[in-house]
C-alpha cells in the first residue's frame, strides 16, 4: 500500500513541475523496481486510470499514461479497458468528452495488436484482470465457463466483442438512436439535480462540436474493427458461438447503417460498406459466401466450374427424383411422413450443392412436376398412381415448402426469446425463405411444358385461372361469397395456377401472387359481371344449406377449397342426425380426401379423429361404444379403402394414428358374436363381422404383413417401409413418439397454427397390451410365417370351428369334411353336420374363426395334393372362406406364403387340366420383358416351354393365384384385391424363375388391359435371383445418368436418362425400354441382402470417375469442354468440369445406397467399407502420367462427396431426425481412422493423391455443409484431426474445424487466429 502511495505522490510532483513523460516513466520505473514490482503491472493501471478519473484529467497525466502503455509499464490493453468503464459514460458534453477523444486515440493505437497480447508471458492473468473488469460473467452468462478462471482465449474474444459493442451501443446512443436499455457503460453518468438546460445555454458550441467528432470517430472505429483481418475474423466466433448477443448486435448496426446522420457525412465509409456480408447473418452462413471460404485445396479446383454450372441443374437434384418415384409405389407404405422425408432431403441437398434456397425449392417444384409428367398417360394396372403424384406435388411438396419457412421462422423467435436485448422481441418473425419461395415460384412459370396439367385436372387448372383473373378484374367482393367451383372455367389454366392456390390456402403467399406477370392471361371482358349460383356447391353449405342427397352427391364429388369447409362438414359429422353423419363421413372420404390439395392433411386427420368417437356421456350400455357407430365406421373404412386414399395416409405420414384408431375398431367388433345386423348406407345388411373384416383389412395393409422374417434385412431405408420395422408394435411406438415430441419447439408451435382447433388426439402413449385379442392373433400369424402353428387340440371349441368352416369349403362339391381331415393333422371327427349347422357354429367372433382358418388351410391343402380336391375346388372353397369372413385373407395369405417359403409340396402342373394354363401368353410376356430390360443389358432366361415340361408352381403358390383369379374387378371387392394381390406379387417374385412371369401370363389373360403391368412386374424377377444383373443395373443406372459409354441409349444423362418418361405402351411401337432407375426402384425390396450393394456402388463409383477423368463427356457438353475457360485442364476435359460431374455421380451412389438400405448400408459405408478400400485399394488400375494424378484426386474427391452426402442424407444435416441420434457415434469411429492414418499409425495401400483428396475434400464438406455435425464430435479427437490438417498445409480447414466445435474450442482458435495472423 505505501508502494501506491509514493506513486501518487510521484506523479503529483512531475504534474506540478510539468515533468516530461520520458523522465516521468523513468523515475516510476525506478520506484517500483525498488519495490520489487514486476512490470508491467495490473496494480499500476488500475491505479494511473484512477488517478485521471476525474481528479486529476489534465493533459500532462494522460501523457504519462501513454507512455506507461508505450514502454509497457502497465498493459495497454488492461488500460483500455479500464478507461472504458470510465470515460465513455462520462463521454457526455456537459461532463468529459476530451477523455472519449483520447480513450478512442488509445483504443485505436493498441486494440488491433492482439497478437503480441497472446504470446505475452502473463497473458493468462492479464485476461483475468479484463474478465472480471468488464464483469463479463455477467454479461455473457450463457456463455461464461463456469468455473472461476475462464480461458483466456474466451475472454479475448468476449473483450474485443463487448469493446465494439460498447461503441456501437454509445454511438446509437449520441444520435438519439438507441432503443432499448444500453447493456454496457454507455449511459452518461450525470447528477439528476443538474439544471441542463441552462448549463447547455451557457456552454459554447464547441464541446457539441467535439461529440459529433468523437461519435464520427467511433463509427470509423468500428467499420475498422469489421473489415481488419484479425479483428473481423474473431468476432465471427461470436457471430458462431454467441448468436443471441450477436442478432442483438447485428440490430443495432443495422439501426446505425440505416439511421445514423453522422454515417452518411462520412467520406470514406458508408451505409452500404459499413459492415461486411459474412457478419451482417446469423450462423449457419449462406450459401454465396460459403463458396467465397477456401478451405480445401481439393475444393478450390472445383470452385470454378460450380459457378459455371446452374444451379437449376437437374442432376443437382436427382435424389428428390428418386425419393418421389419411390414414395409412389403402392405397394408399400410409410410409416414415416414423406413431408418429414422430403424437408431433411432438401436441407440436406440445399447444403451439399450450396445453392440459394430459391433454387432449392425451384428444383423440389420442378422434381415434382417431373412426377407428374410421367403419369400423364401412365399404364393401367390394379395401382392407379395419377392421384397419389398430384397429391405429391400440390399438397405434401407444398407442406414441405412450410415446414422449411416455419423452421426459420420458428428460429428467429427462438433467438428473439434469447436475446438480451428487448427489440428482437417486437419484431416480425418473416424469415428470408419466404422471399425466396417467391422468386421460385415466379421462375417456375418458366416452365410451360412441365406445367402442362393431365387430362383429368385441366378444367381445376382452368378454375384456379379463372379465381385470378376475377380477383384482378375487381371481382374479390364477389369472390367472398361464392366458392371457387362457381366460377367459370373459360380461362386456360395449368398447373402453376394449381400450385399458387396451394400455397396461397397454407398462407406462405398472398393473392399478390395473381398480379404476376403472366399469371393472369384471360381478357378481363370475356368475364361475366354476374355469375347465377342455382345448383348446389360448397357455397351452398356455408351458405346454411341442408346435407340433402343432391348437395351430398355433388360435395362428395368436388374437393373442398378451404378449411372452413372441412370444418362444417366435420360438424355434421359430429352433431349432425345419424343420417347427417353418414352423409358427412361420405363426403370427407370423396374428392376431398383425393383431390383437395389445398385441405388434404387437414381431411386426413379429421377422418382418422371420426374414427375414433368419444364415449357419450348419455351412454349407458354395457357392450363398447363403438359398436353403436357401425354403420358411420363402416363408410369411413370403406371410403379410405382404395389403393390411392390410403397412399395419401401414407404420404401425410398418417399411418401410425389410423393403425391406432383401427386397433380398438377390430378389437371391439373382432370379439362380438354376429347377433344383430345394421343397415349400411347402400342398403345392405351389415353385421359386426364384415366391419371388422373392413377394418381389420385395412389395419393390415398398413404394414407388411406377409412378409417372412428372412426379407426383413434392409432396415432403415430412405422410404421405410421395409418388413422388421413395420408391424403393428412399431407403429404404435411411432405413434407415441409423433406426441411426445411434438410442440415443443417454437416451429411445431408455429406448425400447429396451420390445424385445425376442432382437432385434438389423446397424447397419452398407446400399447399392445391394450389390444389383447389382436396381440394373440398378431402371436400366431407369426408363428404361422415361421412353420411353428401347434397342432389342433381334439375337442376344443376351434375344433368346432374348423368342421363348420370345412363343412361350407364342401357344400358345393358334394363331399364330406372328413374326407378332407382324415390325412392332415389336427383331424376333425365330426359326423358332417349340414350346413344349417355349419353357419351355427360359425356364430362366434370373429377371432375365432381367425385363430381356426390355418387348421382348415392346412386340410384342404392336404387333400388337395393327395388328389382328394381338386384344384378348382380347392379354389372354390377358399373363395367361400373369403366371402364369408373376409379378415381370413389374412390368414390365406400368410398360410400359404409360409408353405411356398417351406417348400415341402409337390409342384402343380399349369397343364389347363387341373391347373390353367399361360401358354397362351407366355412367349408375348417373354417379349415384353426382353424389350423392358432392353436399355439394362441384362439377360432374360428362357420361358420356352413344351409338352414334355410344362410349366410349373410350388402347390401353395398355384392354390393362392387361382384364389385371386377367381375374384371379379369391381368396386365392392377392391379392398380385399388390394390386400391380396401384392401379397402374391411379392410372393411369385421370390419363388424361382419363371414361376411370377406364369402369374403374370395367367392374370393378363384374365384382365388383357393390365398386361404391360403383369409383364413389368414380371421383369422385375430378374433382378431378385442375380445379383449379376443387379449389378448391371446399377451400372445401367450410373453410365445413362451420367452419359458415359456410346452403347448407352440415353447419351444426354441427366434424370430423363435415369427415369425416362414412365412406363406403358403408350409409346409408338408398342411397349418401350423401361429406364433403368425405374426399374431398380422397383425391384430394390426384394434384394435378400442389400449389404453387397455398398462395396458394388463404390466400385461402380470409381468406375464412373475413370471414365470421367478419361473423357467420357455427354455428346450436349462435348463442343463446349473443347473450349473451356473453367479451372485446370488436362487433354480436352477441363478438371474443374470434371469435378463437377463426379460429385453428380457421388450424389447419385449415395441416393441409391440410402434407398436401398438407408442408415444401416451408411454406416457400414463410413465404418467399414472406405477404410478397408484405403487400407488396401483393390480392383483399381493404376493410372500413369497426368491423367493417372488427375484420376487419383477424383477418386478421392468423389469418395469423401460418396462419404458426406450419404450421411446428410441418412442422419441429416442437424439433429431434427431420430437417426441424427447415432450419427455422432458413426462419424466419431470414422474421424479416428482419419486421425490414426494422419497421425502414421496406419498403413495405406491407396494412392497418396487419393489420400489427400479424400481428406481434405471430407473434412471441407464437413466444414462447409454440415458444420452441426462437427459440434457433436469428441474435442480431442477433432484436435488430433487438425493437427493432421496442417501436417498436409491444409491450415485454414484445420482452423475451421476448431472454430466450429463451439464455446469448448472457442478460446482456443481465437488464440490461434492471433497467433497465425490470420
Amino acid at each position: 500500500m505505501v508502494v501506491w502511495e509514493r506513486v501518487t505522490e510521484l506523479t503529483k510532483r512531475a504534474q506540478e513541475k510539468k515533468t516530461d513523460a520520458v523522465v516521468w516513466s523513468i523515475q516510476l520505473t525506478s520506484l517500483l523496481n525498488t519495490a520489487a514490482v514486476s512490470l508491467p503491472s495490473a496494480e499500476l493501471a488500475n491505479h494511473l486510470v484512477s488517478h485521471i478519473c476525474w481528479d486529476n484529467h489534465i493533459p500532462i497525466t494522460w501523457k504519462y499514461l501513454e507512455k506507461a502503455m508505450e514502454v509497457r509499464m502497465v498493459p495497454p490493453l488492461l488500460v483500455v479497458v479500464l478507461l472504458s468503464t470510465k470515460v465513455v459514460p462520462n463521454r457526455h458534453p456537459l461532463l468529459h468528452p476530451a477523455a472519449y477523444s483520447l480513450y478512442l486515440h488509445l483504443l485505436n493505437k493498441h486494440a488491433f495488436s492482439l497478437s503480441s497480447l497472446v504470446n505475452s508471458p502473463n497473458y493468462p492473468s492479464l485476461m483475468n484482470y479484463i474478465h472480471h473488469a468488464l464483469r463479463l460473467s455477467q454479461l455473457y452468462e450463457c456463455y461464461d465457463v463456469t468455473h472461476p478462471q475462464p480461458h483466456p482465449g474466451v475472454v479475448l474474444v468476449q473483450f474485443l466483442f463487448t469493446l465494439v459493442w460498447q461503441l456501437l451501443q454509445a454511438s446509437l446512443q449520441d444520435e438519439g438512436l438507441l432503443q432499448h436499455k444500453s447493456l454496457f457503460f454507455v449511459d452518461p453518468d450525470l447528477d439528476p439535480n443538474r439544471d441542463l438546460a441552462m448549463e447547455l445555454d451557457t456552454h459554447v458550441n464547441n464541446k457539441h462540436t467535439l461529440l459529433a467528432k468523437n461519435t464520427s470517430t467511433a463509427i470509423q472505429f468500428i467499420a475498422s474493427f469489421l473489415h481488419n483481418k484479425l479483428t473481423s475474423r474473431i468476432l465471427s466466433l461470436v457471430q458462431r458461438n454467441m448468436s443471441a448477443h450477436w442478432g442483438a448486435f447485428v440490430d443495432d448496426l443495422e439501426q446505425l447503417a440505416t439511421n445514423s446522420l453522422i454515417l452518411r457525412t462520412l467520406k470514406n465509409l458508408s451505409p452500404e460498406s459499413f459492415f461486411p456480408l459474412n457478419l451482417k447473418l446469423s450462423w449457419p452462413l449462406s450459401c454465396e459466401l460459403k463458396k467465397k471460404m477456401k478451405v480445401s485445396s481439393v475444393l478450390a479446383a472445383s470452385a470454378s466450374a460450380s459457378a459455371a454450372l446452374s444451379h437449376n441443374d437437374s442432376s443437382l437434384w436427382i435424389p428428390i427424383d428418386l425419393i418421389l418415384e419411390d414414395a409412389m409405389d403402392g405397394h408399400h407404405v410409410m410409416a414415416a411422413s414423406a413431408v418429414e422425408l422430403f424437408t431433411g432431403l432438401v436441407k440436406a441437398l440445399q447444403a451439399v450443392n450450396g445453392t440459394a434456397w430459391h433454387n432449392a425449392f425451384l428444383g423440389l417444384w420442378i422434381a415434382a412436376l417431373r412426377l407428374v409428367q410421367r403419369e400423364r398417360d401412365p399404364c393401367e394396372g390394379p395401382v392407379p398412381r395419377l392421384d397419389t403424384c398430384l397429391c405429391m406435388l400440390l399438397c405434401i411438396t407444398t407442406l414441405v415448402v412450410a415446414n422449411l419457412i416455419e423452421e426459420e421462422e420458428g428460429e428467429l423467435i427462438e433467438e428473439a426469446e434469447r436475446s438480451p436485448t428487448n427489440q428482437r422481441k417486437n419484431k416480425p418473425t418473416i424469415g428470408k425463405r419466404r422471399g425466396e419461395l417467391v422468386t421460385s415460384l415466379q421462375l417456375l412459370g418458366d416452365y410451360e411444358d412441365l406445367l402442362n396439367p393431365p387430362q383429368t385436372v385441366t378444367w381445376v387448372a382452368n378454375q384456379a385461372a379463372a379465381k385470378a383473373t376475377m380477383f384482378v378484374s375487381g371481382h374479390s367482393g364477389y369472390l367472398e361469397y361464392t366458392n371457387v367451383n362457381d366460377l367459370p372455367t373459360n380461362c386456360s389454366g395449368n398447373l402453376w395456377h394449381l400450385i399458387i392456390e396451394a400455397c396461397i390456402a397454407r398462407h406462405l403467399i398472398d393473392t399478390s401472387a395473381y398480379f404476376w406477370p403472366g399469371y393472369v392471361s384471360a381478357p378481363y371482358n370475356q368475364l361475366p359481371h354476374s355469375i347465377p349460383n342455382h345448383l348446389p356447391s360448397w357455397s351452398s353449405l356455408m351458405k346454411g344449406s341442408l346435407l340433402t342427397p343432391p348437395l351430398v352427391n355433388v360435395l362428395s364429388a368436388t374437393p373442398a377449397s378451404s378449411l372452413a369447409e372441412i370444418e362444417k362438414i366435420f360438424e355434421f359429422a359430429i352433431n349432425g342426425s345419424d343420417e347427417e353423419k353418414i352423409s358427412a363421413a361420405s363426403i370427407l372420404c370423396g374428392a376431398s380426401l383425393v383431390r383437395g390439395w389445398n385441405v388434404q392433411e387437414h381431411v386426413v386427420f379429421f377422418i382418422i379423429k371420426l374414427l375414433s368417437p368419444l364415449v357419450s356421456p348419455k351412454y349407458s350400455g354395457t357392450e363398447n361404444h363403438l359398436i353403436s357407430y357401425a354403420p358411420f365406421l363402416n363408410v369411413l373404412m370403406v371410403g379410405i379403402s382404395p389403393v390411392d386414399s390410403v397412399q395419401i395416409f401414407s404420404l401425410h405420414g398418417a399411418v401410425p394414428l389410423l393403425a391406432a384408431a383401427l386397433m380398438p375398431i377390430c378389437e371391439a367388433f373382432g370379439s362380438r358374436v354376429p347377433s344383430e345386423s345394421w343397415t349400411a348406407a347402400t342398403g345392405e345388411k351389415l353385421c359386426c363381422h364384415a366391419v371388422f373384416s373392413n377394418a381389420f383389412v385395412l389395419l393390415l395393409r398398413l404394414w407388411q404383413f406377409n412378409h417372412p422374417s428372412v426379407e426383413h434385412v434392409m432396415g432403415g431405408a430412405a422410404t421405410p417401409a421395409l418388413g422388421s420395422k413395420l408391424g403393428p408394435e412399431y407403429l404404435l411406438l411411432v405413434r407415441n413418439s409423433m406426441f411426445a415430441c411434438f410442440g415443443k419447439s417454437p416451429k411445431d408451435r408455429i406448425r400447429s397454427r396451420r390445424f385445425s382447433k376442432m382437432i385434438s388426439f389423446s397424447s397419452g402413449p398407446v400399447f399392445m397390451d391394450s389390444f389383447p385379442k389382436l396381440s394373440t392373433w398378431y402371436q400366431q400369424h407369426q408363428e404361422c410365417l415361421a412353420s411353428t402353428r401347434c397342432a389342433l387340440v381334439p375337442g376344443g371349441p376351434i375344433l368346432q370351428i374348423v368342421d363348420a368352416l370345412l363343412s361350407m369349403m364342401c357344400r358345393k362339391i358334394n363331399k364330406s369334411p372328413q374326407s378332407l381331415t382324415s390325412t392332415a393333422s389336427g383331424s376333425s371327427n365330426s359326423s358332417g353336420s349340414s350346413l344349417d349347422d355349419a353357419l351355427m357354429k360359425l356364430k362366434v367372433p370373429a377371432w375365432d374363426i381367425l385363430e381356426a382358418a390355418p387348421f382348415v388351410l392346412d386340410a384342404a391343402l392336404t387333400a388337395c395334393a393327395h388328389g382328394r380336391l381338386s384344384p378348382r375346388e380347392l379354389a372354390t372353397g377358399l373363395k367361400d372362406i373369403a366371402d364369408f369372413l373376409p379378415a381370413t385373407l389374412a390368414t390365406i395369405v400368410s398360410y400359404l406364403s409360409a408353405e411356398v417359403t417351406r417348400g415341402v409340396w409337390k409342384p402343380a402342373f399349369m397343364n389347363g387340366t387341373d391347373w390353367p394354363s399361360p401358354a397362351a401368353n407366355l412367349s408375348i410376356v417373354e417379349q415384353q420383358i426382353k424389350k423392358i430390360l432392353a436399355a439394362t443389358g441384362v439377360d432374360v432366361p428362357s420361358l420356352s416351354i413344351d409338352g414334355n415340361a410344362p410349366a410349373t408352381l410350388p402347390l401353395p403358390l398355384a392354390a393362392f393365384l387361382s384364389l385371386t383369379i377367381t375374384y371379379k374387378l369391381d368396386k365392392s371387392f377392391e379392398r380385399f384385391l388390394v390386400l391380396i394381390g401384392p401379397s402374391l406379387i411379392n410372393l411369385s417374385a421370390g419363388c424361382p424363375w419363371p414361376c411370377m412371369p406364369i402369374v403374370g401370363s395367367l392374370w393378363a389373360q384374365k384382365v388383357k388391359r393390365w398386361s404391360d403391368f403383369f409383364a413389368f412386374s414380371a421383369s422385375g424377377t430378374v433382378f431378385h435371383h442375380s445379383r449379376d444383373a443387379v449389378v448391371q443395373l446399377l451400372k445401367s443406372c450410373f453410365t445413362s445418368t451420367l452419359g458415359l459409354g456410346s452403347a448407352c441409349i440415353y447419351n444426354n444423362g441427366g434424370v430423363g436418362a435415369l427415369l425416362g418418361h414412365g412406363f406403358g405402351s403408350h409409346f409408338l411401337g408398342g411397349i418401350s425400354p423401361v429406364a433403368p432407375g425405374i426399374l431398380y426402384l422397383r425391384v430394390y425390396r426384394s434384394i435378400r441382402d442389400a449389404m453387397f450393394l455398398t462395396d458394388e456402388i463404390v466400385s461402380l463409383l470409381m468406375l464412373s470417375v475413370r471414365d470421367i477423368a478419361c473423357g467420357g463427356l455427354p455428346n450436349r457438353d462435348a463442343h463446349k469442354l473443347k473450349k473451356t475457360k473453367y479451372g485446370m485442364r488436362y487433354g480436352q476435359v477441363s478438371l474443374a468440369a470434371s469435378m463437377a460431374r463426379v460429385k453428380h455421380a457421388a450424389l447419385l451412389g449415395a441416393s441409391f445406397l440410402w434407398i436401398s438400405g438407408g442408415s444401416n448400408l451408411i454406416q457400414s459405408l463410413i465404418t467399414e467399407t472406405l477404410p478397408s478400400w484405403f487400407l488396401s485399394a483393390q480392383g483399381l488400375e493404376l493410372e500413369v502420367g497426368e491423367s493417372g494424378a488427375v484420376v487419383a484426386i477424383l477418386r478421392g474427391y468423389a469418395l469423401a462427396c460418396f462419404a458426406v452426402f450419404s450421411g446428410t442424407f441418412s442422419w441429416g444435416i442437424d439433429s431434427s431426425s431420430v437417426a441424427s441420434k447415432r450419427r455422432p457415434k458413426v462419424i466419431g469411429i470414422h474421424l479416428e481412422f482419419l486421425a490414426n492414418a494422419l497421425d502414421g499409425k496406419i498403413s495405406l495401400r491407396c494412392d497418396c493423391a487419393t489420400w489427400r483428396a479424400y481428406v481434405s475434400g471430407f473434412m471441407s464438406l464437413m466444414v462447409n455443409c454440415t458444420p452441426l455435425w462437427i459440434e457433436e464430435l469428441d474435442v480431442g479427437l477433432l484436435k488430433r484431426v487438425s493437427k493432421g490438417l496442417r501436417h498436409l498445409n491444409e491450415d485454414d480447414l484445420a482452423l475451421h474445424l476448431l472454430e466450429l466445435r463451439g464455446t469448448s474450442l472457442m478460446g482456443e482458435v481465437a488464440e490461434m487466429i492471433c497467433q497465425n495472423g490470420l
